[in-house]
């Protein structure tokens, strides 16, 4: 339905030729038709479809493989993860950066031995309940 509508937006500007008219009449802005009118007779009907906004690369990410074997090789908790990476790579990542890093690897959880627990553990139990109560008493 939106392509629809900017398609009526184009065909409007090309038969009449003011934008300000077609602006105000569809209540859009200049800069809007402009981009519209530019992927029309750019690319057709298809360049009035929606787009998506992602970027294409990441500049910013900062982690790459030989931080990640880390976590792998190691078996650190995030906060050790970050005193590592900035004593031996000399990379300052908050903790937070870190956490998402180990989410998209799914190694977000660290894999811990089960403990095994004792067997026949001693229970308080009395015949008399309060046998071991003590109370100090002052005058």
């Amino acid at each position: 339905m939106i392509a629809n509508a900017r398609l009526h937006w184009v065909k409007l500007y090309e038969q009449i030729g003011d934008a300000g008219v077609v602006c105000r009449r569809c209540g859009i802005s200049r800069p809007t038709l402009r981009k519209w009118c530019r992927r029309y007779q750019a690319e057709g009907e298809a360049g009035l479809c929606d787009r998506s906004r992602r970027p294409l690369g990441s500049p910013q990410r900062r982690v790459f493989e030989r931080e990640d074997q880390l976590r792998q090789d190691r078996k650190l908790g995030i906060k050790r993860l970050r005193i590592e990476l900035i004593r031996l790579h000399r990379l300052r990542l908050a903790i937070d950066t870190i956490h998402k890093v180990l989410v998209r690897h799914g190694e977000n959880r660290l894999k811990r031995p089960r403990q095994q627990r004792k067997k026949g553990t001693k229970r308080y139990s009395r015949p008399v309940p309060g046998d071991r109560v003590q109370i100090e008493v002052r005058r």
